[in-house]
C-alpha cells in the first residue's frame, strides 16, 4: 500500500494526493472529485503513513489497519461508514481487537473506513507489507526540497540586496 503522498485535510472532506510542493505550500488533487486545490503553510495536513491510532498496547500505525481491512475484505469494499454505531464498532473490533475504546471514538472509526474505501476506489489498498524503507524515503526527499528552496530564497534575497542602491545618510 503506497500512502506516503496521501494527505488528509482539516476542513476539507475526503484525501488528497500531494501534487507539487511550493515556497507557499503545496497542491494537491482530490481523491474525491480530481480537483486541485493550493494548501498554504497554516492548514492542518497529515500525512496517512504518519497517522496511528490508540490500542492499550502501542500505536498502531493506519497503513497497518488498513491493510488488516484489506486483508479481510480481499482487497474490496468494506462497510459504509453511515453504519450504527453498534455495527462499526463490532467490525472495527474485528480488524483490531485492542483498539483502545476509551480514546479511539466512532468518528475515527468513520473516518478510517471512509478512507479506506476512498483509497480502494483508487486502487491504493493491498494486502502487502507496507515499505517502511520508502517511507523513509519520501521523507527525506521531502526534508531535502525544503532545504534547497530555503537555500535558493536567502541566495535571492541577498541578490536583490547586493543589487538594491546603497541608500546614504545626509546630515542636516
Amino acid at each position: 500500500m503506497n500512502v506516503e503522498k496521501i494527505l488528509a485535510i482539516a476542513g476539507k472532506p475526503g484525501l488528497f494526493e500531494l501534487k507539487l510542493q511550493t515556497r507557499s505550500g503545496f497542491l494537491a488533487e482530490s481523491l474525491l472529485d480530481g480537483k486541485k486545490i493550493t494548501v498554504g503553510m497554516r492548514s492542518n495536513v497529515s500525512l496517512l503513513s504518519e497517522i496511528s491510532m490508540y490500542t492499550y498496547s502501542e500505536e498502531k500505525p493506519l497503513v497497518e489497519i488498513m491493510r488488516a481491512i484489506a486483508v479481510k475484505e480481499n482487497e474490496g469494499p468494506t462497510i459504509s461508514s453511515k453504519e450504527d454505531n453498534a455495527k462499526l464498532t463490532a467490525y472495527f473490533k474485528e480488524i483490531l481487537p485492542d483498539y483502545d475504546e476509551d480514546r479511539v471514538y466512532v468518528s475515527d472509526i468513520k473516518k478510517v473506513l471512509n478512507w479506506y474505501n476512498i483509497l480502494q476506489a483508487k486502487g491504493l489498498v493491498s494486502k502487502e507489507e507496507p515499505k517502511v524503507a520508502n517511507a523513509e524515503a519520501v521523507k527525506e526527499e521531502v526534508v531535502e526540497k525544503v532545504k534547497k528552496e530555503a537555500k535558493a530564497d536567502k541566495a535571492e534575497k541577498a541578490e536583490k540586496a547586493e543589487k538594491a542602491p546603497a541608500k546614504t545618510k545626509t546630515k542636516k
